[in-house]
This record gives structure tokens, C-alpha cells and sequence, in this order.
């Protein structure tokens, strides 16, 4: 009996032994998980080859305006043209009433055949002293003014024909058959504006001026001619002018008010695409850049004091702080000069979420899309 009591005190203490390595093996502390490295997007930055331009905005104006006015007075008996055609120089426009003209022309004629008539036989008189030298003077004088009122009958009588002093487009007549102009008036009979070739004039804030006259003369700007800039135009809608103009930096004055200046451009315009008033915008080309490094902008950040910043991931998987320097931005990126290079993986993404030295992981950026309204690469050379 004795021997069973040991016995059933011994399993007991085993049992409670078991249960107390089990409550130890539960409260033992788990081994923490490691910590898992942040993601972050990025871009692996390319060399490419770039046009570089200045866009500068611009307003069509005609190359010449005439305003046709009559330069005698008169009635209006035809109008010999249409409204918004072409018209070459001297081609006549309107035909004012001549008779008068004419009339006044006969009676210059015969006034001057009286005065000459008189003036020759007092040449003969006076050599034979029959007349007095005075006499013979004043005649001389009246066959000369004789003359020049028939000169002037001559041309009052051309100028009822009224005619184009400049080829260009001619529009709306002011006035019609029956009306009365005269030499003088304020108001123009109709206005012809020359359009080809056609200016743009472009403005531009004068501290940019030095600097285009500067890129202009060191061969960073595309030549047209001494002193002048090739430019090309792009419409509102994008599209681009086939024809290439020329940018002047002669005869430039600054407005004392905005500071900018107003830059005039030359360009052919056959086609009359170009019409007066239209808004358009100004390239100048500022000739190719081999192994330009164009940045995202969502990857530059700028510190209080505007320097520019850029985050990499290094070949460690490290994040790497980067100073840059941006020289203009092309649509949504910015053209790189100094601090990052072809292959550098620039972080765009989680930024908010790391710093420079932790280690990080990698994916492809999915927040940078096509070059929106920026200057596409060319390409690769080609031989």
C-alpha cells in the first residue's frame, strides 16, 4: 500500500513539472521579424541627344500699311476693285469724276500757248529795242508760270485715277460710287496691308535680351544673317509654320513700365497663313545637345535657400543626396547640368518616407509619364 502511494506522488510531481516547462516554453520571447527595407519608385536617368529653343510668345503684324486717301477733291464714279483682294502697286482703285480736271488742263493749255506766243515775239522786240527788257521779263515769267500751271492741271488730272502704292492686300472701301472726297480728309478711302513676307514681333524681359545677344554672338544661337537669330512659329493649336523667319536684335527699346522689350522677326508668308493680329510663338534654336540628362521634376526638390536636391539609389541600395543644377525646364522635366548622370536611378516616388543613407528597394516609377508639352529627344545619331 505504501509502495503505491510513492508511486502515484511521483507521477503526480512529474505531471506538474510538465506542465510547468510548458507555461516556460510559452512565455519565452518569439525572435523579433526582421524589418523589411522601403520601397521606392524610381527612374533610371538616359543621355540623349536634345534641340535646344527659346519659346518666346508673338503677335503678327503687317509687314507695310498704306492708307489710300484721294489727293484731289471730287464724286466718286467707280470702284475698281474687290474688297480683300490682292493689289499690285499702281494698279488704280477708284476713278474720281475728271471734268473739271479737264477743263482746268485746256485752260492751262491755252493760257501757256498765249504766254509762249507773247514771250517769242517779245524776244525778237527786245533785241531790236522796241520793247522795254522789263517788258520782255514779265512775259518770260508768265510763259513759265504758264507752264507749271499746266504741270500741276496735268497731275490734279492723273489723280482722279487713284491708285495702290504698295502691293499688298487691300480691304474693305470706305466709301462708294457717289461719294464726296477731298484732298486732305481724315478718314482713308480703303487700307492695304502687305503681307508677304509678314513680322512677328515677340517680347521679352530685357535682362534676357544680353543674354540672347550674348548666345547670339558666342554661336549658341542658330544664325540668319548678321545680327539676326533663325526662328521657327508654332501656332495655338501646336502645329508648326513651315517657314523659317529671322529674329532682329537691331533697333530694340526697353518699356520704361514692364521692363521688356519688343524684338521684331521677319517670315514669308506666300500662303497668307499669316494674317495681321494673330498670337503665335517664337523658337529660336539654340542648336543639339549630345548626352543631355533630362530629370523628371517630380525627382527635384529645392531647399529653403533654392539650391536643387535630388535623391539616387546608389549600387549599395542606399539612398544617395545629390546636389544639381537645372538649367530650364522642358515640359515636365528639367534639362540636368551638373549632379546626376546617365544610368543614376532617381528616386520620383516615397520620397516622403526615407532619407539619405537607409538601404531601400527599388521598382520602376509609376507616377512619370511622357514629356507633356517638353522637347522630345532626337534620337540616336545617325551616320
Amino acid at each position: 500500500m505504501h509502495s503505491v502511494k510513492s508511486a502515484s506522488a511521483a507521477l503526480f510531481l512529474l505531471a506538474v513539472a510538465a506542465m510547468l516547462g510548458g507555461c516556460q516554453e510559452q512565455e519565452a520571447p518569439q525572435p523579433a521579424q526582421q524589418q523589411q527595407a522601403p520601397q521606392v519608385g524610381v527612374v533610371t536617368l538616359q543621355a540623349e541627344q536634345l534641340e535646344l529653343t527659346t519659346e518666346l510668345p508673338g503677335r503678327t503684324r503687317p509687314y507695310r500699311i498704306a492708307e489710300v486717301r484721294p489727293q484731289v477733291d471730287g464724286i466718286i464714279q467707280k470702284r475698281l476693285f474687290t474688297e480683300g483682294a490682292e493689289v499690285a502697286a499702281g494698279e488704280q482703285l477708284y476713278q474720281i469724276d475728271q471734268a473739271i480736271y479737264e477743263s482746268a488742263l485746256k485752260t492751262a493749255e491755252a493760257t501757256l500757248a498765249s504766254s509762249r506766243s507773247l514771250a517769242e515775239r517779245y524776244e525778237l522786240l527786245v533785241r531790236e529795242q522796241a520793247v522795254s527788257r522789263q517788258a520782255y521779263d514779265e512775259a518770260t515769267a508768265a510763259r513759265l508760270q504758264a507752264e507749271a500751271s499746266l504741270e500741276r492741271a496735268r497731275i490734279d488730272l492723273r489723280y482722279t485715277q487713284v491708285r495702290a502704292p504698295i502691293d499688298g492686300t487691300i480691304g474693305r472701301s470706305e466709301v462708294s460710287e457717289g461719294a464726296l472726297v477731298s484732298n486732305g480728309q481724315a478718314g482713308p478711302l480703303a487700307t492695304i496691308r502687305q503681307l508677304d513676307p509678314i513680322y512677328v514681333d515677340v517680347t521679352q524681359p530685357a535682362r534676357e535680351l544680353m543674354r540672347m545677344r550674348r548666345d547670339l554672338a558666342e554661336g549658341r544661337l542658330q544664325k540668319a544673317g548678321e545680327n539676326a537669330a533663325a526662328v521657327t512659329l508654332l501656332f495655338d493649336d501646336g502645329s508648326r509654320y513651315s517657314q523659317q523667319g529671322r529674329l532682329e536684335f537691331s533697333e530694340v527699346s526697353v518699356d520704361e513700365g514692364t521692363g521688356s522689350v519688343t524684338l521684331r522677326a521677319v517670315f514669308p508668308n506666300p500662303d497668307r497663313q499669316l494674317l495681321p493680329g494673330m498670337f503665335v510663338r517664337a523658337q529660336l534654336i539654340e542648336g543639339i545637345r549630345d548626352g543631355a540628362i533630362l530629370a523628371p521634376q517630380q525627382g527635384i526638390t529645392r531647399t529653403p535657400t533654392g539650391d536643387a536636391t535630388a535623391l539616387v539609389v546608389n549600387a549599395s541600395e542606399q539612398v544617395e543626396l545629390r546636389q544639381v543644377r537645372t538649367e530650364r525646364a522642358l515640359g515636365n522635366r528639367w534639362l540636368i547640368s551638373e549632379g546626376l548622370a546617365a544610368g543614376d536611378r532617381l528616386i520620383t516616388e516615397g520620397l516622403q518616407f526615407i532619407q539619405p543613407g537607409v538601404e531601400v528597394r527599388a521598382v520602376p516609377a509609376r507616377n512619370v509619364g511622357p514629356s507633356a508639352g517638353g522637347v522630345e529627344p532626337l534620337g540616336q545619331d545617325q551616320d
